[in-house]
Parts: structure tokens; sequence; C-alpha cells
């Protein structure tokens, strides 16, 4: 058996380690109803369960390039491994309310380094000619896990214990940790320089409260007057800290990375397309399950296709990328993701639930052609040693947007609701409750259409420049170039 090349190793162990960190997203959501009852808890409460983990991930994001340039790559990747691991087994020991939070909040402190220093290890490991194929091994995980969730999480609570909820992660997590420290080379860069603690106070308080104002949102809507609050200081602070960051001679993340034309409009195409995907993976399971009385883990039964189309398309996407280009791949793919949107706008009581795992399964097809030409797109310029900032900017971008998308949809949801005099669940207003759905996904598809316009700011020729490889132009010629040495701008 031949020897694998150590860049496919690389993507093995952090393929494992990513599935695991992002099923943690959605199995959890399946159990609230379950741990509320289990630990008498109230809504306001409960829902710390989800929003701390989101703040602490958040938190920590910003400062993991730093971290992984500065100590090692590997060394940080192995320590977010064993810290996400023992927060997963101790949340599942958990003996109250408080100790879950704690132990959720924990679980984030791995979880917001291991993606990005992950990433980040991943993408210097595979050449810039070879990025579209990384792109199709994440797009993988980054589908197949919060589909999953869903159907894993309504197993357990179903028919085993909520316990393995988080339990599941020790096996899963242990395989991880052994094949990091056997197989991974550690990292480190000579140019990280000392850690910019106003940076990392400046964008942590930011982008927490930011996440926070946009959970609350999703509960209590964008006029709420904690909202408003919260928001507002999120935005101040994040922009004292993008005034800092272009001032300092040692950056905590290097915001001018921002500038490069293709970084940038890829982060843009990125933010709508999974504020688009987590917001209709939010507004769907809630009907299935609050209106047509679908059990939970029947409702991961149907929207489980979604990570099949994608796990399809993977491949075909990464190889068509150097024949049509990224601009081109990533319209389609919102093309289809939009489509799909406005076929759930037309879902009634009676529509078949084979119909609508079609939906999901033709959607995720369509994720595919949007996923891989976004990561492999993003990173197509960035040289290796910025790779690690690069990664950080990109996932708090992937975190503010899945943030962004549920609080839209929730509130417009909520808005729907009370203009039809609807309540969830409530069979003397169901008709009232299916037109507030009805209504909410239509907004969700006007929504998508500002995805279809982010595509144009891609640049075809700029990415086939960084991969050498033929894209093709305007008129349907394909247009050459030269790749620069390391993958720079």
């Amino acid at each position: 058996m031949p020897k694998l090349e150590y860049k496919w190793l690389v993507g093995i162990v952090y393929v494992t380690a990513l599935f695991m960190d992002l099923l943690d997203m959605t199995i959890t959501n399946v159990a609230i109803p379950t741990l509320a009852t289990e630990f008498n808890a109230s809504t306001t409460t409960i829902e710390w369960v989800i929003t701390g983990y989101l703040l602490s991930l958040a938190l920590f994001i910003p400062a993991s390039g730093w971290l992984g340039d500065r100590f090692g790559t590997k060394r940080i990747f192995v320590s977010a491994l064993g810290i996400f691991v023992i927060g997963s087994v101790l949340a599942g020991l958990a003996w109250n309310i408080e100790s879950l939070i704690a132990f959720r909040v924990v679980q984030g402190i791995g979880g917001g380094m291991l993606t990005p220093v992950g990433m980040a290890i991943m993408f210097r490991a595979f050449p810039p000619t070879e990025r579209a194929a990384a792109s199709a091994i994440l797009a993988i995980p980054i589908t197949v896990a919060p589909a999953l969730g869903p159907l894993l999480g309504g197993y357990l609570v179903e028919y085993q214990d909520w316990r393995w909820i988080f339990l599941i992660n020790l096996p899963i997590g242990a395989v991880a940790l052994a094949a990091a420290v056997l197989l991974l080379r550690e990292d480190k860069q000579e140019t990280a320089g000392k850690l910019d603690l106003p940076g990392f106070v400046l964008s942590g308080a930011g982008i927490v409260t930011f996440v926070y104002a946009l959970a609350e949102a999703g509960l209590h809507g964008f006029g709420d007057p904690r909202v408003l609050a919260f928001g507002a200081t999120g935005i101040v602070l994040l922009t004292a800290f993008v005034i800092h960051e272009l001032r300092t001679s040692e950056p905590l993340i290097d915001v001018r990375l921002l500038g490069d034309r293709l970084f940038g409009a890829a982060n843009v195409v990125q933010l709508a397309g999974n504020a688009g995907l987590m917001g209709t993976f939010f507004l769907l399971p809630i009907f299935l399950q609050t209106q047509k009385g679908i059990s939970p883990f029947d409702v991961g039964l149907i929207t489980f296709p979604m990570a099949v189309g994608v796990a399809l398309m993977a491949q075909p996407a990464a190889k068509l990328y150097s024949k049509v280009g990224p601009r081109k791949m990533m319209l389609f793919g919102f093309a289809g993701n939009m489509l799909m949107t406005l076929h759930l706008a037309f879902v009634d009581y009676e529509t078949s639930n084979w119909l609508i795992a079609a939906n999901m399964f033709i959607r995720g097809m369509s994720f595919g052609f949007l996923i891989v030409p976004i990561q492999a797109a993003t990173f197509a310029t960035i040289r290796p040693e910025a790779m690690g900032q690069a990664s950080s900017i990109f996932n708090v971008g992937r975190q503010v947007a899945a943030s962004l998308g549920v609080a839209i949809l929730a509130t417009a949801l909520t808005t729907r609701l009370d203009s039809h005099g609807a309540v969830l669940g409530d069979a003397a207003t169901a008709a009232g409750a299916l037109s507030a759905f009805q209504d909410t996904f239509l907004f969700a598809t006007a929504l998508s259409l500002l995805g279809v316009l982010a595509c144009f700011l891609i640049d075809d020729e700029k990415a086939a420049a960084a991969t050498s490889v033929p894209v093709f132009a305007e008129g349907g010629e394909p247009a050459y170039a030269e790749a620069e040495a390391a993958g720079g701008s």
C-alpha cells in the first residue's frame, strides 16, 4: 500500500477534528427541550447552553492565528483538541444547568482555536494549485456535520441518554488526538512577534458583544433595547479594533489582508452563503417539529440528504474549479440554493416529507458548488506566512455569518407570527403559523440575492494567477497565468 503524502495526512487529521467540532454546533440544539426539563431551567437560562458555547468560540478565534504562529501550529492544535474533548466529557457529566453552561464555555475555548489553526495547517500543506482539492475535502465535514447533528442528536435523546450528545466526542476526539500527535509536523512563524494585547481585548470584547446581540436578536428581535445596546457597543469596539490594527506594527489580525481583492470578496460571499445556509437550517427543523409534529430523529432523517448531496458534488466541483473558475460556480451554487429556499415557501402541511428530503438533497448538491470555490478562492492569494491570520479572519466571518443568518430569520419569523396572530405548535392557529413560515422563507429567498450579487466581486483571473490553472474568461476562452512562487498576492 503506497504511503500517503503528508498533505493528505493533514487533511485526515483536520477533517476528523473539524467534523467533531461542527457536529457539536447542531447536535445540542435538538436536546434543548430535554435539558430544560432535566435541569428545571427557564428558557432564558437554557439558551446559554448554546450562547455560552458560541461566545467563547468567538472570543478565542482571533487569537488562534497568533498562538499557532508563535508557539507552533501542532502544539496549539493538539492543545485545542484536548481542551475541547475535556470540555465535552465534563458537559456529559454535568450535575446542574450552571455546570453544563460552564463546561460548554470550555468546549468553546477549544473549538475557537481548533478550526482556524487546523485550517492554517492544511492550507500550508497543500500548494496553491491543489487548494480546490483541499477545499473539496473540507466541504464534507462543513456540511455533513451540521446536517448529521440533528439526526444523531435526535436518536441519542430519544433512544439513549442526552449525556451522549457530549460524551460521543470522547472516542472521536481520542482518535483525532492520537493522529495529530503522531502525524502532524510542528510549524512556527518567526515573524509572529509579541501578543497584541490591546487588539486581543478589543477583538474579543467586540466579537463577543456583537455575537451576543445577534443571539438575543434571534429571541427578542432587532428592536429590543438590549439588542440595540449590545449591537452598537460591539460595532464601536470592532471599529476601534480595526483602527488599532491598522496603526500597530505587530497586529493580532492583519486586517490589511481584506484589502486583497480576492480574499476580501471571497469573505463577503462566505458571509452571505453561510448566513443563508444556517438561517434556513434553523427554520426548517422548527417548522417540521412544531407544525408537522415530526420527531427530532425523523427531522434529522429528512434534512440529512443535504449532506449526501454535498458529498457527491465536492469532488466534481474541485475538478470543475480549474475549468470554469470560482465566480460561475458560486453563481450556480447560490442560484440552486435560492430556488430550493423558494420551494420551501410553498410547502404546507400536506407536502410529502420525501419531497422536502429531495429539496435538501438538491440544496446540498448546489452548496457543493458554492463551498469548494469559496474556500479555494479565499486563500488563493494568501502567502503561507499569513495563513494563520487569514484563517482567523475567515472563521470569524463564518461564525458571525451563522449567528447573523439565524438572528435575521428568527426575527422575521417572530414578526410574521405576530402579524398572523399565530403561536408555534398551537393547532388553533396552525393556518397562521404556516403563512408565517411561508413568508419567512420568501424573505430568505430575497436575501439570497445578496449572495448572487456578491459573486460578481470574485475575480476569476486573479484566482487563476494564484493557482496557475486555466480559468474561462468572459468570452468563453481560457485565460492562463503563471502562479506566484509561494501563492502570494
